[in-house]
C-alpha cells in the first residue's frame, strides 16, 4: 500500500468516527428529553390521583402532557328543574288540577316514582286545584328525605262514598324518614258535610259544664250545610293530614282548612317540627283540633296560627319532650294535655313546655284533663308567658273530665305533679282558675308565679278561683288572690302500683 493510499484510509476512518460520535450524542440527548417527559407525566398522574382518589385510570389514558393553568371548577349542585330526575310534578303523571277531575291516581303514581329516589321532591303546583280522595303515602321502603311541595290547593271529595264505612284520615304519611311537607298551598278538607250531625254523634267538650250556666247559647253549635252532598256519613270522621310511625317530620308554610275532624295529627312519631303553619276552621266546627300529638316525642311547634273548633293543640298519652312557643290560638279550646286515662287506661306524659302564647276568644287557656279510673302520670309541665284575651277559663286542671251527662265515680287516677304556671296575664269571662284534683291521688307540686287575670268587665258576675285537693305553692301574689292551694304534701296519698307507674 502506497503512503498516499494509507493517508486516505486513515482520513476516512477519522471522519467516520466523528460522524458516529455526533449521532450517538444526539440519540442520548433525545432519550434524556423523552425520559424527563415520561417522569413529568407520571408525576402529573400521581398528583391527579391524589386529588381525585378513586377516579378511573381511563380518564386520562393516552395523555402525554399536563395542561397549563387549568381553569378552576365550581363545585355547585345542579339546579333542580322539571327535567331533573329528582322532581316529580303531579301534572306529569296525569293530574288535571281543575278541581273536578279525581287526581288520586296521579298522586299515587307520582309518589310511587318519588319513593324510589332519595331527597326527591313531589310538586303540587300553584294555580291548580286537585281533587284527591283518601290516600296513604307509605314507607317503610321509601328513600329518605322526600319533600312534598304544596303550592297549589288539594281539596277533599264532597261526598262520603270514597271513605267507605269510615277512615281515620284523608291524607296519610306512614313509616317515613325525613319527610317534609312545605309550600304556600292549601289543604281543604271541606268538612262542613261532616259537621251536620254533630249534636247526635259527637260529645261536647267536658269543660262546657263550667260555662253553660253563664252562656247557654253555646249548646247550639250545629253548622248548617247544604243538602246536595251525597252518600251515607261514616261513623268515623277523618283527620285531614296524619303522620304515623315516622322520623324527622317537618310541616311548614301550608294552610289546612275545614278538616272533618283533627287538622294535623302525629302518632308514634319521633323528631317533629311544625312552624309557619296556618289552621283555619269555624269556632263551632266540632272536634276539629288544630294539632293533635299522641305517642310522639322530641316535638317542636312554633310560629304558628291556629283557629279551630276544639283544642288548638292537644297532647295525648305517650308524649314527651314537647316544646311549643310563639303560637297564636283562637278561636278554639286552648292548649290541652289530655283527656288522659279514658276507659281505665294508663297514660304517660312528661317534659312539656308551652310558652310565649297568645290566646284570644278561646274556651280554655292552658288545661290538663284526665278521666277518673285511669293510671300513669303527668309530670314536668311548664306554662309560661301566656297572654289571654276574652278567655273563659284561662287555667284548668280537671281530673273529673267527662264528655257525657254523667260519668262513673272511680278512685284511681292519673297522677299529676310538677306543674308550673308563670306569667299568665290577661282577661277572662267566666273563671280565672279551676283546679279539680283527684280525692285519692291529689295534684302535687303545683306552683304559680306572676298570675294577673282580670274579668273582661267588672260588672259581670264571675266565679272565684277554685281548688280541690291541689297541693303547691305561690311564688308571688296573684290577681285575683288564689288562696285555695294546700301547702305541703297530702297525708294519705295513694301510691300507684309498679304496673300503673310510668
Amino acid at each position: 500500500m502506497s503512503p498516499s493510499t494509507f493517508r486516505s484510509l486513515t482520513l476516512l476512518l477519522l471522519v467516520s468516527l466523528l460522524i458516529w460520535s455526533a449521532t450517538f450524542g444526539t440519540c442520548n440527548a433525545r432519550r434524556g428529553k423523552h425520559s424527563r417527559q415520561s417522569r413529568s407525566f407520571r408525576t402529573s398522574m400521581y398528583k391527579k390521583k391524589g386529588k381525585n382518589h378513586g377516579s378511573s385510570h381511563q380518564h386520562n389514558h393516552g395523555s402525554r402532557s399536563k395542561p397549563k393553568n387549568p381553569p378552576p371548577v365550581a363545585l355547585v349542585p345542579p339546579k333542580k328543574g322539571h327535567n331533573s330526575p329528582a322532581i316529580f310534578d303531579v301534572l306529569h303523571f296525569g293530574a288535571k288540577g281543575d278541581g273536578k277531575t279525581d287526581d288520586t291516581k296521579a298522586f299515587q303514581a307520582a309518589w310511587a316514582a318519588s319513593c324510589k329516589v332519595e331527597a326527591s321532591t313531589i310538586i303540587i303546583p300553584s294555580k291548580h286545584e286537585f281533587l284527591v280522595g283518601p290516600i296513604s303515602f307509605s314507607g317503610p321502603y321509601c328513600q329518605h328525605n322526600i319533600v312534598f311541595q304544596i303550592d297549589g290547593t288539594i281539596i277533599a271529595p264532597t261526598n262520603f262514598n270514597p271513605f267507605g264505612s269510615g277512615l281515620f284520615q284523608w291524607l296519610e304519611f306512614t313509616k317515613l324518614v325525613g319527610i317534609t311537607i312545605q309550600g304556600t298551598g292549601l289543604i281543604d278538607g271541606r268538612g262542613a258535610i261532616w259537621w251536620q250531625d254533630y249534636s247526635s254523634n259527637d260529645p261536647l267538650d267536658g269543660e262546657l259544664k263550667l260555662i253553660v250556666p253563664l252562656n247557654a247559647s253555646v249548646a247550639n253549635l250545629q253548622t248548617p250545610v247544604s243538602s246536595s252532598f251525597v252518600g251515607k256519613m261514616p261513623n268515623i270522621k277523618p283527620t285531614a293530614l296524619r303522620f304515623y310511625g315516622s322520623f324527622n317530620v317537618t310541616v311548614t308554610g301550608i294552610t289546612i282548612r275545614n278538616s272533618p275532624q283533627c287538622h294535623l295529627k302525629f302518632d308514634n312519631c319521633v323528631g317533629v317540627s311544625v312552624y309557619s303553619l296556618n289552621v283555619l276552621s269555624p269556632a263551632d266546627s266540632p272536634n276539629t283540633d288544630g294539632i293533635h300529638l299522641q305517642n310522639s316525642r322530641e316535638v317542636l311547634i312554633h310560629n304558628t296560627n291556629l283557629a279551630c273548633g276544639d283544642d288548638c293543640i292537644s297532647i295525648q298519652t305517650g308524649c314527651s319532650n314537647v316544646y311549643i312557643h310563639n303560637v297564636n290560638c283562637g278561636p278554639g279550646h286552648g292548649i290541652s294535655i289530655g283527656g288522659l286515662g279514658k276507659d281505665n287506661t294508663k297514660a304517660c306524659v312528661a317534659n312539656i313546655t308551652v310558652r310565649d302564647i297568645n290566646m284570644h276568644n278561646t274556651m280554655n287557656g292552658v288545661r290538663i284533663k284526665t278521666w277518673q279510673g285511669g293510671s300513669g302520670s303527668v309530670q314536668g309541665v311548664l306554662f309560661s308567658n301566656i297572654q289571654v284575651s276574652e278567655v273563659q277559663v284561662p287555667i284548668i286542671i280537671d281530673q273529673f273530665y267527662c264528655d257525657k251527662s254523667k260519668c262513673k265515680n272511680q278512685t284511681t287516677a292519673v297522677a299529676l305533679s310538677g306543674i308550673t304556671y308563670e306569667r299568665i296575664r290577661g282577661t277572662y269571662t267566666v273563671k280565672p282558675v279551676h283546679f279539680a284534683c283527684s280525692d285519692s291521688l291529689p295534684c302535687t307540686e303545683v306552683t304559680l308565679n306572676t298570675i294577673a287575670l282580670k274579668p273582661l268587665e267588672e260588672h259581670y258576675h264571675m266565679y272565684d278561683p277554685f281548688c280541690w285537693r291541689t297541693f303547691g305553692e305561690l311564688y308571688s301574689t296573684t290577681v285575683p288572690p288564689i288562696n285555695c292551694l294546700e301547702t305541703g304534701k297530702p297525708l294519705k296519698n295513694q301510691i300507684q302500683t309498679y304496673h300503673d307507674a310510668c
